[in-house]
């Protein structure tokens, strides 16, 4: 049936009245732009986070192990030297832990500024912080006689006796080779006489009270790596430095 005149005027008028398409793409496409522009920010600002300096990360994992109170088991020949159990909890207070992490923190910038990385390594356990120096950067060759170079290095180490609360081992470590010298007629001896050499300089450097550090001489009982080479001998030619907050076992 034909329409009539007033009907198709009235489609007409209406197609006219209606707002022409829009161009370019739709509105929902724009909020979405927005959306994947703001993730991408989002993540670069979670990248920028990531990249932190190594000792604030380490600061930042302790204290998150310390606070769900875990047990942590160590099976690397790195910690076996120093660690009292495989097993170990944590048995210190809040203040001590913060004050350890702190001085990690401290000594790990000392090592840095001195580009001692290679001579100088630090590492925090559940009793204390490890400093752990090789022989050779500290003595001269079969003996207990300090090397004058070394004297920075055991500044450092006195200073940080001096101005904080904390006690201290010096710990002598050998290699499994026997002594071919005169002076020391077993590496007992030797290793012995270095912590005690190391002991004697911080003492007299620190003028602290001799009831808060302790000289210790392993050896070569404690390696750190399987003596197999020249190399790994030498890594376990080393001297020790633990320092441990003030408890009533020391």
């Amino acid at each position: 049936m034909p329409r009539k005149k007033e009907e198709i005027i009235y489609i007409v008028a209406k197609a006219k009245a209606e707002p022409p398409p829009e161009e370019g793409l739709p509105p929902w496409m724009a909020t979405f732009a927005d959306m994947v522009t703001l993730l991408l920010c989002f993540f670069v600002l979670l990248l920028s986070f990531a990249n932190q300096d190594v000792a604030n990360f380490e600061t930042l994992k302790g204290s998150m192990r310390d606070a769900f109170g875990m047990q942590s088991q160590d099976k690397s020949g790195k910690h076996m030297a120093f660690s009292k159990s495989p097993h170990s909890a944590s048995s210190v207070s809040a203040k001590a832990k913060k004050d350890m992490h702190a001085l990690e923190v401290d000594i790990r910038a000392f090592i840095s500024a001195g580009k001692m990385e290679k001579l100088m390594a630090v590492n925090t356990d559940q009793q204390g912080v490890l400093v752990r120096v090789p022989t050779r950067a500290i003595f001269k060759p079969g003996t207990a006689q300090i090397n004058p170079k070394a004297t920075v290095l055991l500044d450092k180490v006195a200073s940080i006796m001096k101005k904080k609360d904390f006690n201290l081992v010096v710990r002598g470590h050998t290699d499994d080779r026997a002594t071919k010298n005169n002076i020391y007629s077993s590496n007992w001896e030797l290793s012995a006489a270095r912590a005690a050499s190391c002991l004697r300089y911080i003492l007299k450097k620190s003028g602290v009270s001799s009831k808060r550090l302790k000289a210790v001489g392993y050896a070569g009982t404690k390696p750190l790596v399987p003596n197999t080479s020249n190399r790994n001998r030498a890594i376990n030619r080393r001297v020790e430095f633990y320092y441990q907050p003030p408890s009533d076992n020391w």
